[in-house]
């Protein structure tokens, strides 16, 4: 969005399934135009490096070509790194995002229909599921291919080139497992300073397994890649500042994301440590969706779950 940009020039110059579908360290394991502006703009709020590499000036990222070799016959489209793109501008780009998130989707849907649709889902999945059924949208593959449709949608709106590589790909892995252990860390450290007490296991491994690849897709869908810019562009609109309406919304939805975890029959006991903790996870995801993009928050939230509740 407009404003992730000012914000940064101001700022930063030069499930269980459908129980608890984010472990805290107690847990064993509606003008369419200016929405669609504010999703658009979150492309501009970079850490580093061009976002579509069209100066031949730029710095050169992981595996740049010259223009000889952009040309030649042998070029591979979606495996190509242009000069200029960066892996830090590549990773963000939301046909990456969706590369990379894609094995979750399949994942997380395909072991739902091997365990059967009568198994508990992730809330978030069960919640999106039910605001489709609501407008009569009920098909039961429309959710992943609107999720698939929406980030491709983003990323013609962004105009950046149609292509990946499997070396940004592979490093986007890494990082999301570096940001998970640093998750891990912050839990611990919270675990040292506040007396925890140990939650119920999720039974079966292959059910802990679908429901980690669950919460990290939809839970980021639905409070990061949705809710997010949508808080935005409401309280832009109320007369917040793009920095006020910013932080508030990444507050508010950091606060929904960790009360979602209490809502419902399978909900959570609502204690005040993994509240707070889920709290600041949110925060933690929100800063990773802001900065990094969807892929690495997804990523980064569904590996944590699995280092937590697995290993």
């Amino acid at each position: 969005m407009l404003w992730l940009n000012r914000i940064r020039m101001q700022h930063f110059p030069a499930n269980s399934f459908h129980k608890a579908h984010f472990f805290s360290p107690s847990d064993d394991g509606l003008d369419a135009d200016g929405f669609e502006q504010s999703l658009s703009d979150l492309s501009l709020f970079q850490v580093s490096g061009p976002a579509s590499g069209d100066s031949p000036n730029a710095a050169a990222g992981i595996g740049t070509e010259s223009a000889g070799e952009e040309n030649s016959a042998s070029e591979t489209p979606t495996a190509v790194v242009l000069q200029g793109e960066t892996y830090w501008s590549l990773s963000r780009t939301p046909l990456t995002s969706l590369v990379f998130t894609l094995p979750l989707v399949l994942a997380y849907e395909g072991g739902v229909l091997l365990l059967g649709r009568s198994h508990p889902r992730n809330g978030a999945d069960v919640w999106l599921r039910q605001l489709l059924d609501g407008v009569g949208l009920g098909a039961y593959f429309l959710l992943p291919v609107l999720t698939v449709l929406g980030l491709l949608a983003w990323h013609h709106i962004e105009h950046d080139r149609w292509r990946y590589s499997s070396a940004v790909l592979l490093g986007m892995a890494g990082e999301c497992l570096l940001w998970a252990v640093a998750l891990v860390g912050l839990a611990q450290l919270q675990e040292n300073l506040w007396s925890l007490q140990t939650g119920a296991a999720w039974e079966g491994i292959l059910a802990r397994l679908i429901g980690f690849c669950g919460a990290g897709l939809y839970e980021e869908v639905l409070f990061r890649l949705l809710l997010l810019p949508l808080v935005v562009w409401v309280l832009q609109r109320l007369g917040f500042s793009m920095f006020s309406a910013g932080l508030c919304a990444l507050l508010s939805t950091s606060l929904l994301f960790s009360a979602a975890h209490y809502v419902g029959p399978d909900g959570d006991t609502l204690q005040l440590y993994s509240f707070f903790f889920r709290t600041m996870a949110g925060i933690f995801f929100a800063a990773l969706f802001l900065l990094r993009g969807f892929g690495i928050a997804a990523g980064t939230h569904a590996a944590y779950d699995l280092v937590i509740g697995i290993v």
